[in-house]
């Protein structure tokens, strides 16, 4: 289990974490949101040991985690940090000598997750030659090759196309299920809403918000109505009680013409009446915000 437990960080008068702290669990993928400039890469660079802190500190397993500690760990930073005139081969097992593995299993290791990154056919070839998807298949590999007990990846998933996506989103489901936890930051939130156990919201340093995507919504002040109404004569939305938040003509597939209102009522049974009134209610539920819409709602 990793602990973060109040990490304080500044450059001069500027501050960059105000006391953040979170767990990942064994077997758990964290997702790490914010703002540019919110403080996720600092946390990620002092739990990797890259950056001293100011303050606060990082636990593995109950115990502080130092040099020995995060050689057993696995990191991605945003920033490319490949050879690029090395061949991605070389490179794999490059990285898995550094991470204190014989030439042999570090051989074995980068065979495997060559394979199964879909990197065989670019096994030669030297790294600034790759796309950009491919080269963040040989930057997760990097990350893997030890067998890591813990994974901190910094916006793994920038500028993938959706099939690189579902790639790397593969492999980390594998090590989640091996019990690695896996912490991920990204700009992403639909990715992180459909792969994370739970979220960690960070605001100028500090964490606002945390838990798992149904605790997050839970705590949502406005709760949304969907209203979807056939047949009725415009303007008819304007008599709802509360906020609309959306409204949109729509057609089906039979190109009827159909009202989908998004609401944020006062009084939902009147809201029934008005729609019912209206024309032909094709549907009225409640509403689950995604996280886009309770990260806008944390942050504001």
């Amino acid at each position: 289990m990793l602990e973060v437990d109040g990490l304080r960080k500044r450059y001069g008068d500027t501050v960059a974490l105000d006391g953040v702290s979170l767990t990942v669990r064994s077997g758990e993928m964290f997702g790490f949101v914010g703002a540019n400039g919110a403080g996720k890469t600092t946390t990620m660079r002092i739990v990797m040991g890259v950056l001293s802190s100011d303050g606060g500190e990082v636990r593995w397993n109950g115990d502080r985690a130092g040099h020995e500690t995060r050689r057993r760990f696995g990191y991605m930073p945003e920033e490319r940090g490949l050879y690029a005139k090395m061949r991605v081969g070389e490179q794999i097992e490059y990285f898995g000598r550094l991470g204190g593995m014989s030439p042999q299993a570090a051989k074995r290791s980068a065979d495997e997750l060559i394979e199964r990154l879909s990197l065989t056919e670019r096994r030669g070839d030297d790294v600034d030659s790759l796309s950009l998807g491919n080269q963040q298949r040989v930057q997760l590999a990097v990350a893997l090759i030890h067998g890591p007990e813990l994974l901190v990846l910094d916006e793994p998933f920038s500028g993938l196309d959706p099939i690189a996506v579902d790639a790397l989103a593969g492999v980390l489901a594998e090590r989640k299920a091996a019990g690695v936890p896996v912490v991920f930051s990204s700009h992403q939130l639909d990715l992180v809403e459909r792969l994370c156990d739970s979220v960690g919201i960070i605001k100028a340093g500090r964490m606002i918000a945390g838990g798992t995507v149904e605790e997050l919504r839970a705590r949502e002040s406005r709760k949304r109505l969907r209203i979807v109404v056939t047949g009725a004569l415009p303007g008819w939305a304007d008599r709802l009680p509360g906020e609309i938040v959306a409204k949109t003509d729509r057609t089906f597939g039979d190109g009827a013409r159909y009202d989908e209102v998004i609401l944020t009522p006062t009084d939902d049974q009147e809201a029934l009446r008005v729609a019912a009134q209206a024309g032909q209610v094709q549907h009225f539920a409640w509403q689950e915000p995604s996280l886009a819409e309770i990260f806008r709602e944390v942050v504001a």
